[in-house]
């Protein structure tokens, strides 16, 4: 058999003791909670799951379906997907239940014993939810298994069951036992935390490390292309994952001495990208073949939270709450930092070149230097807002796109200012070096850091208190952004104007249509057509006396205009119509391009910078 097609468990079976034996439990006093999946009904996205509480203390055994899932911070309630339930004891006899709320089921009159059975709706393959279908069984634990109370210690057994004659197998960072669909968990917070792919996929594993230091990194790839597409992606993989380890110095120790990509690129899948301890669930509608630069950023994002926020981890995420929406301080590092550093290994990896890092970089300063929602909130506090904008639903419009810019990007930027800043005080310093630091105090120890933590920090690495003040001061805590102008200099990158002299009314979303030209977003707080009065909804009818009914119409109004001009709008708002002056401006839109894209001299000293800034430090 190719090695590619062998059960990856199997292997690590013959090396790695059973969970149970690792962990010392004493099965008799403390039975595992165990699980089963199967798939009878996988045509209509449906699972059956069964689960046995053993050992129980007399009284009420509270089984909750969570509302949250590791790596997400809104809820989610996953117990709308769960129907069909019902418990019996140990000789069969039925139990009686209650539900005393929509994500609970009490469970009374055991003798110490409970099978409890339900079945499982999931039509959504992302990092979030279940997705069930012909194709495969994709499967967050959050959202496929209830558990507990007062039995979150216990370990685990789960067991799946595929259908038959489909050949699928089982992708997971659980642990192994001699039975390949059987696996171990010391515990629900790890259970949680470990999805897990049912299916027939492509397996694609190498080594990292040498000697005692080895460990294996795999691939379980679901996805409709050809052989070649695979290994021009695991190529790619195999090349962030190298520059991540350069990048940090080194790979952290993955539980059983393996990390997997549960890659799953179908059509019928959703966009997402989840981190796991030694694992990610990566999902996409897109093929490799199409866009696989895509998906290679959403790798090399998911992988350094390998390091950053699963062993790098903020206090506030320590336990997860699964009953909970989970706040943190630290998202603008935890997922800013890493949004920067994902753009690093790309280039790094020689997958992007540095005109495409320096539009990136461009897009991301753009975003923050001009967004309104910076006169509202910093980094830190952006990233509490994470429960309301992770994901999350709700019914009544909100003026986030004015009052929120995403902790993903701000914290990105403060990133790039921070290692720039770092490299220009020559003295080898990096963020490179930098997150060493903080990997050597807080991730190889996994002692869970403050805000206050990342500063001291820097001060250590530096050498430098008044400069880490300094700069956590004005932004991280601040609402400052790094003076990239000066910073992108030693490196050959500019930033400017995108379209200088250009008149400007604001961003605007419109939908064109016979009768007009609907703004179909909220308009930017501070922007020409905002002041104006504008608002989404608004239908603008006529500008400058020219009928609003395409967008070629809009763009006509527009050609020819200067900065300081105004334009005349005639437009429905809410049953009146009414006539405003949009004064124009100058698009305040910035990028950041090469020296060489700008015709500007590359010097040796820029270089220099350049190599040691982005070129591959893992070969």
């Amino acid at each position: 058999m190719r090695r590619d097609l062998l059960f990856f468990v199997l292997v690590l079976s013959t090396t790695t003791p059973s969970l149970t034996a690792q962990q010392g439990v004493d099965l008799l006093a403390r039975p595992p909670i165990r699980y089963e999946i199967a798939f009878p009904n996988r045509a209509h996205h449906e699972a059956e799951v069964t689960v046995v509480f053993d050992g129980l203390m007399p009284g009420t055994l509270e089984v909750r379906m969570s509302r949250s899932s590791p790596g997400r911070y809104s809820l989610h309630e996953f117990a709308k997907s769960v129907y069909g339930v019902s418990a019996v004891d140990r000789d069969g006899e039925p139990l009686e239940i209650e539900r005393p709320d929509p994500h609970q089921w009490n469970v009374s009159g055991h003798s110490g014993y409970v099978r409890m059975s339900y079945t499982l709706y999931g039509d959504r393959a992302d990092g979030t939810y279940a997705g069930i279908d012909r194709t495969h069984a994709h499967l967050n634990m959050p959202a496929t298994f209830v558990w507990a109370r007062g039995l979150e210690d216990r370990p685990v057994r789960v067991t799946f069951i595929p259908p038959e004659g489909s050949g699928w197998r089982v992708a997971t960072q659980l642990a192994p036992t001699a039975d390949p669909f059987t696996f171990e968990a010391p515990g629900l917070q790890y259970f949680m935390d470990s999805p897990t792919v049912v299916a027939d996929f492509r397996l694609i594993e190498w080594e990292v490390g040498e000697g005692s230091e080895s460990q294996t990194v795999r691939i379980a790839l679901l996805h409709q292309g050809n052989r070649e597409d695979g290994a021009l992606y695991g190529d790619g993989v195999k090349a962030i994952v190298r520059e991540a380890g350069a990048f940090f110095g080194g790979f952290p120790r993955f539980d059983y001495g393996t990390y997997t990509f549960l890659a799953t690129y179908l059509p019928w899948a959703a966009g997402d990208g989840m981190e796991h301890r030694n694992s990610t669930m990566l999902t996409s509608t897109a093929s490799i073949e199409l866009d696989v630069l895509g998906l290679w950023g959403t790798v090399a994002h998911e992988f350094i939270h390998a390091w950053n926020v699963e062993r790098i981890r903020p206090d506030d995420l320590q336990p997860f709450d699964f009953e909970e929406a989970n706040m943190s301080r630290g998202l603008w590092f935890a997922e800013g930092f890493t949004s920067y550093i994902d753009d690093v290994l790309l280039i790094r990896s020689e997958l992007i070149d540095t005109e495409s890092f320096a539009r990136r970089l461009g897009g991301s300063i753009n975003s923050v230097v001009n967004g309104p929602g910076r006169q509202y909130f910093s980094p830190v506090e952006m990233s509490m807002q994470a429960p309301f904008t992770d994901r999350a639903s709700s019914a009544d419009p909100t003026n986030q796109s004015n009052t929120f810019i995403s902790y993903y990007t701000w914290g990105s930027v403060v990133g790039a200012g921070l290692d720039l800043a770092l490299r220009g005080r020559a003295n080898g310093l990096s963020l490179d070096g930098y997150m060493q630091a903080v990997w050597s105090r807080h991730g190889v120890t996994e002692a869970p850091y403050t805000v206050d933590d990342l500063e001291k920090a820097l001060a250590d690495y530096t050498k430098d208190s008044l400069f880490a003040a300094d700069f956590f001061g004005r932004f991280v805590r601040g609402r400052e952004v790094p003076d990239f102008e000066t910073l992108l200099t030693p490196g050959g990158m500019l930033m400017r104007r995108t379209n200088p002299g250009d008149a400007w009314p604001g961003p605007v979303g419109l939908a064109f249509d016979a009768r007009g030209a609907t703004i179909n977003a909220n308009t930017a707080k501070g922007s020409p057509i905002y002041e104006a009065g504008l608002d989404r909804g608004d239908r603008i009818l006529r500008v400058d006396g020219r009928r609003m009914t395409s967008r070629e119409a809009w763009t006509a109004a527009l050609a020819g205009k200067r900065p300081g001009d105004d334009l005349r709008v005639d437009y429905e708002s809410r049953g009146s119509t009414r006539t405003a002056t949009i004064r124009l401006r100058a698009d305040p839109g910035l990028e950041v391009v090469t020296f060489e894209a700008a015709g500007l001299v590359v010097t040796d000293a820029v270089r220099r910078f350049r190599r040691e800034w982005l070129s591959p430090k893992g070969r």
